[in-house]
């Protein structure tokens, strides 16, 4: 295990598996020799699923490690690219900084947003507006569409922005990522031509 000071968020940071994960904020870092395992009950995509993990885990993790659910991805680990979202009781979070220990609520991953056989308005938007390039930010970019079109219908562009404001995406496809966000409203709406403000 290695400590530094990550110059991003001003926080230590400890190297533990070869991912990044902030040290808990009173400056202890989590031992995972003597930290105790226990069982965490928590639900994901509609399952009730119950881990034999540490505490500690971050999320992200206990997703892709102990479940399988792969599709949430990994790539900052300290919370800042917004690549790892995942909802909680419907509010996007951060995956990779939430502990597992932590988790309460209900919990839905991309996997668990549509279906092959029936996606969700904002995933078909992404198809219909081809925004992915690279695809890899584009799970949480979605998460992040999902649940801002949850609570706001109609998002405004200041609310578009405000909502993506933590989601970084390398291939620069903003302007895609807005039309997708402007369709998949139209689509839940029931209108045909996304609106535009």
């Amino acid at each position: 295990m290695l400590e530094i000071l990550s110059p991003l968020i001003g926080l230590p940071v400890q190297i533990l598996r070869g991912n990044i994960t902030r040290l808990q904020l009173d400056g202890r870092a989590p031992n995972p020799v003597t930290e105790e395992v226990s069982l965490v009950d928590i639900t994901v995509n509609g399952e009730t699923r119950q881990l034999d993990v540490e505490p500690h885990m971050p999320f992200l993790w206990a997703l892709r490690d102990e479940l399988g659910l792969n599709r949430t991805k990994y790539a900052c680990g300290i919370g800042i690219c917004g690549a790892c979202t995942v909802h909680v009781d419907g509010q996007p979070r951060r995956a990779c900084i939430l502990r597992i220990g932590d988790v309460r609520g209900s919990i839905t991953t991309i996997e668990g947003l549509g279906s092959p056989d029936a996606l969700h308005a904002v995933q078909q938007a992404w198809i219909d507006a081809q925004v992915a390039q690279c695809g890899y930010c584009q799970s949480g970019q979605i998460m992040t569409a999902a649940a801002l079109l949850a609570r706001s219908p109609s998002p405004t562009d200041a609310e578009i922005n405000a909502a993506f404001g933590g989601n970084l995406c390398r291939c620069g496809t903003y302007p895609r990522i807005r039309k997708a966000v402007r369709l998949a409203a139209a689509a839940l709406a029931g209108d045909s031509a996304p609106r535009t403000r």
